[in-house]
């Protein structure tokens, strides 16, 4: 995968994983906890991970040469619907004055952004087991 796609992936599922343990702990409100000031944080670094990560995904197959390319291109169509998907309900929950444990187990349960982490990992294992880097000849 390409160094910010990788980038991406990790950094989104960080914040899933984050968010996954924020659920678990049940806090009814994001407000007078270490963790509930980290919440919104994570969300904020989500959101800038996801817009644009189709354009990342088609920088990467590009640098990458894969082939045949008609294929990963019909593909970009899939994290790209997932991606606006998943950057609707994150920017919904940032915008609400209270961020409660249920509220964050809901999104972490969403279709969307699950869809989301497992293109990432379809992706990622495409590209870095099976492709490796095609460099131009000298």
């Amino acid at each position: 995968m390409s160094g910010d796609l990788q980038e991406r992936g990790e950094a989104l599922e960080e914040c899933y994983e984050f968010m996954l343990a924020y659920g678990a702990q049940g806090p009814p409100s994001d407000e007078g906890s270490r963790a509930g000031g980290q919440v919104r944080e994570f969300l904020d670094r989500a959101v800038k991970v996801v817009d644009g990560l189709a354009e990342s995904f088609a920088v990467s197959i590009q640098e990458r040469g894969l082939d045949p390319a008609v294929n990963f291109r019909a593909f970009l169509a899939v994290p790209d619907h997932d991606a606006r998907d998943s950057l609707a309900a994150l920017e919904m929950i940032l915008a609400q004055p209270v961020i409660s444990s249920q509220l964050i187990d809901n999104l972490n349960a969403s279709i969307h952004l699950r869809a989301l982490l497992t293109d990432m990992f379809l992706v990622g294992e495409i590209m870095g087991k099976q492709h490796p880097v095609v460099k131009p000849r000298e």
